[in-house]
């Protein structure tokens, strides 16, 4: 443990040790230095000077977020520090002011209005924004970068840095970087290469670390609005398990607030014609794959050629990974779709016909915590008949913008549970939202279908929780030791590449979620504020709603469902049958080779 020092931050004293940066002792009494470019864990480069200090004795401001207490102390071993000094407030004031007479204001359609890091700080110093009338620190030529998915405006970007750390740190993939030099410096691709082929997995990363609308979601809110006022289709609602754990945060609710209900109710409140939930799908999803990772496993202790590990195939932006970066491994992914999209192909081509309409005439709105989700839905192999799986996207962020453009009062909506069978869902639907939850539903079903004497008596809880990127264990289930492993974050696939190829050990199932700690950290939900996310782990507050949900829930197992029992019985046949491969299954490609 490193020594402890004393300091005065503000005339108050602390003890702290001497490794931490000025910024973490005044957090520790506190104390809110302003800080724009400071990501914990992801960006620390000192780079937008705004949560500049003042030490006594020394000339020059300090950066707090890098100067470390240790090196201020004086001969006496202590060090006074004040953050809200007349020259730190005209530090601060002049950078803030540079970085606004760089910056595009439109707040009243920005979708980072009510969350902007910077306009936060603009209010709170209360800046002048005169320097921008000169037009000498304009930028002259916005570049906007975009694909289905995302978009790209250099025109409010700040140059601070956080985007190119989380592509780095949290994807892996490092496509983001700095061009130009200069005024003209800006974040993109490489020379500003299309983003669509330079090698982005669409994981959004990029999107939660930035602190204003520089980089956000390709919008959809408008097609929804539209096909909401016209009514010449049947809109049917549909959502992710991990959007009911965070949309209460667009709304004041607390990181952690279970608005399942009130989410319900507002569908009902916009006027969609039918309510159904994509824990449906994910239930179907495990009846599917759990029934090909059987089958593969059976043929693999029999001795025959088939691809292994089976690798789940649900992430979005997984798929855009492999298929970029370890194309050899596409034989191994599950060729079954993701829950949206069997939601999606369920909708159109099951229960159409339950409801007695065209399904020429359904269109599909899905909410999602995953802006690759977006991408997922354009695919060229997400149609049957010309019929596409999911019309609209719209991520938990947009959709919250849309029930406020339309007056809802969210928080004080009736609670409200929808009556379609495909919104019916076990515990094991809902979890697929958390790292490990894929994993954990499936060998629920896996385990019965296997041992049905000694299923109830197995403990998969050892693939929960965010603590490693990688999660390794190994359950016997019919006297079969049946290792698996659970990664989340794409940054940590290298590394599990490495140990498969390394042979050590066979593993038999392994779950991937692009984003860590799965979807309920998805890049379409709610944005945190840096500083609150040095407070409190959002990702496990998120994940214990659907832990939560899972145990008071009266059936754990998705084989249990009597929807997905019926929609077996009555259209679908069996798992992994004729008309369940049509509809719900797929394949991938390779999409030009990056190395990592």
């Amino acid at each position: 443990m490193e020594n402890l020092v004393k300091i005065t931050i503000n005339n108050q004293t602390v003890e702290v040790p001497s490794n931490y940066t000025i910024m973490q002792a005044a957090d520790s009494v506190g104390i809110d230095i302003p800080r724009l470019c400071y990501l914990k864990g992801i960006n620390e480069n000192s780079s937008c000077r705004v949560c500049v200090v003042e030490i006594e004795g020394m000339r020059s401001l300090k950066n707090s977020c890098t100067v470390t207490v240790g090196s201020i102390l004086n001969r006496e071993r202590t060090a006074k520090i004040y953050t809200n000094s007349k020259r730190v407030r005209s530090a601060v004031r002049q950078t803030l002011e540079l970085i606004a007479a760089n910056h595009r204001f439109d707040c009243w359609k920005c979708p980072r209005e009510h969350n902007c890091e910077l306009l936060s700080l603009l209010r709170r110093f209360a800046i002048d924004n005169t320097m921008a009338e000169s037009g000498e620190f304009v930028k002259k030529l916005p570049i906007i970068n975009e694909s289905d998915a995302i978009v790209f405006d250099s025109s409010k970007c700040v140059l601070c840095g956080r985007c190119i750390g989380a592509c780095e740190k949290l994807a892996g993939t490092g496509v983001l970087n700095f061009n130009e030099r200069g005024f003209v410096t800006c974040v993109g691709t490489a020379l500003n290469h299309d983003i669509e082929d330079a090698g982005c997995i669409y994981c959004g990363k990029c999107i939660q670390a930035c602190p204003t609308g520089a980089i956000h979601e390709k919008e959809q809110i408008d097609l929804v609005e539209e096909e909401l006022s016209n009514h010449e289709n049947y809109l049917v609602a549909t959502f992710a398990p991990a959007v009911r754990a965070a949309i209460g945060e667009e709304f004041g609710n607390e990181i952690g607030t279970n608005c399942e209900g009130k989410l319900y109710a507002s569908f009902k409140e916009l006027g969609f014609d039918d309510i159904t939930d994509v824990n449906f799908g994910a239930d179907l999803t495990i009846m599917e794959e759990g029934t090909e990772f059987i089958e593969r496993l059976t043929k693999f202790l029999k001795g025959e050629k088939v691809a292994f590990p089976m690798i789940t195939s649900c992430s979005p932006g997984w798929i855009r990974y492999i298929e970029h970066y370890y194309p050899e491994y596409l034989a191994n992914l599950s060729t079954c779709k993701s829950p949206q999209q069997m939601q999606g192909s369920m909708i159109k081509h099951y229960y159409a016909k339950k409801i007695g309409v065209d399904p020429s005439k359904i269109k599909v709105v899905s909410v999602m915590p995953c802006i690759a989700k977006k991408y997922e839905a354009h695919r060229p192999e997400m149609e049957n008949d010309g019929l596409r799986d999911i019309d609209y996207v719209l991520t938990t962020r947009e959709y919250a913008r849309l029930v406020k453009r339309s007056g809802i009062d969210f928080n004080n909506l009736k609670d409200y549970v929808p009556t379609s069978p495909l919104a019916k869902y076990t515990g094991a639907g809902v979890i697929f939202g958390a790292t490990g939850g894929v994993m954990e539903a499936a060998l629920r079903t896996v385990a019965f279908k296997l041992d049905p004497k000694h299923a109830d008596s197995l403990d998969f809880s050892a693939v929960r929780g965010v603590d490693n990127g990688i999660k390794e264990t190994t359950v016997k289930i019919a006297d079969v030791d049946v290792n698996i492993a659970v990664v989340h974050g794409t940054v940590n696939l290298p590394e599990m590449f490495r140990r498969i190829k390394e042979g050590k050990k066979q593993y038999h199932f392994i779950e991937v979620m692009a984003c860590t700690g799965g979807c309920i950290n998805g890049g379409g939900q709610p944005i945190v504020k840096a500083k609150r996310q040095e407070e409190v782990d959002v990702r496990k507050l998120r994940a214990d709603v659907l832990y939560q949900i899972d145990k008071d829930a009266k059936l754990h197992k998705s084989h249990e469902n009597p929807a997905i029992i019926d929609a077996y019985k009555e259209f679908l046949g069996e798992p992994n049958g004729h008309l369940a491969h049509k509809l719900l299954h797929t394949t991938y490609s390779a999409k030009g080779k990056y190395s990592k």
